[in-house]
């Protein structure tokens, strides 16, 4: 258009190239409005489906929440009850007295570690009913949970290595991971229960904050234990019995303060 119209001397001719550029610019102007507003409308239509979905997924379940505090006892349970199971006998009959006391001798590191993980999971048992008393639920919470309760399920078989195979840094780490993984996905239910109001009691910002701090405090302490016992001696694993210790004088302290 621009090189008719330097090349061109008639007035008419000029304004007449113009209004053909004007016309041509407003077609154009309208496909992309056309254009545009085809494409909103098809993220207007996925946004519309993602807020369904996700309204649908967050929406409260008609389950009694008393149910799920009962699977969770019921797992707690079955989960102390397979740690003492893991204490095997031996396969051979004993048949003099030094032979017995041989075998318990070896057999005291495994009762050891197992007393251990059964301390932290009655931790855990009295955590989830101190801090989540909820009063209703939906279906990322449940999987939130039920999550949680398989990491507490795994204890007995982590437990397990550790007790016949500490001299392995796998079979430490796989201890520690699944100790690391509990206390993760126990504060991951606890933050979520509180962001959707599921608690039966709203926690305040300093309750909160304590509550937090301490699960980030026995993370960090079971990342320190889990070095200690491989690198330095398998007795430091015995540390993790304090665990209990450091949460009740937070709650003395906790509680005195309020």
């Amino acid at each position: 258009m621009e090189v008719l119209k330097e090349h061109s001397s008639d007035d008419e001719y000029i304004k007449k190239i113009n209004q053909l550029s004007d016309e041509l610019h407003k077609t154009n102007e309208f496909k992309d409005t056309r254009k545009e507003r085809k494409e909103l409308k098809k993220l207007d239509k996925k946004l519309t489906f993602y807020e369904r979905f996700l309204e649908g997924l967050e929406r409260d379940l008609d389950i009694d929440p008393g149910r799920l505090l009962g699977l969770t006892d019921g797992i707690f349970g079955m989960v102390m009850t397979l740690l003492v199971f893991g204490i095997a006998l031996p396969e051979l009959q004993i048949a003099t007295y030094a032979d017995f006391i041989s075998f318990i001798t070896t057999l005291l590191p495994t009762v050891g570690v197992t007393i251990v993980s059964f301390v932290f999971i009655s931790s855990f048992w009295i955590y989830h009913h101190e801090f989540i008393k909820i009063k209703t639920l939906n279906m990322p919470y449940l999987w939130l949970n039920i999550f949680f309760l398989i990491c507490i399920s795994f204890i007995p078989f982590t437990t397990s290595l550790i007790g016949h195979y500490s001299h392995f840094f796998l079979a430490e780490n796989l201890f520690g991971v699944n100790i690391f993984l509990t206390i993760l996905t126990f504060l991951l239910v606890y933050l979520y229960a509180d962001s959707k109001n599921f608690l039966e009691k709203k926690p305040s910002k300093k309750e909160k904050r304590y509550v937090i701090n301490t699960f980030i405090i026995i993370m960090g302490f079971t990342v320190i234990v889990n070095l200690l016992d491989f690198n330095v001696s398998g007795n430091f694993i015995y540390l993790f019995l304090l665990v209990p210790v450091i949460t009740t004088i937070r709650d003395i302290v906790q509680y005195r303060n309020i």
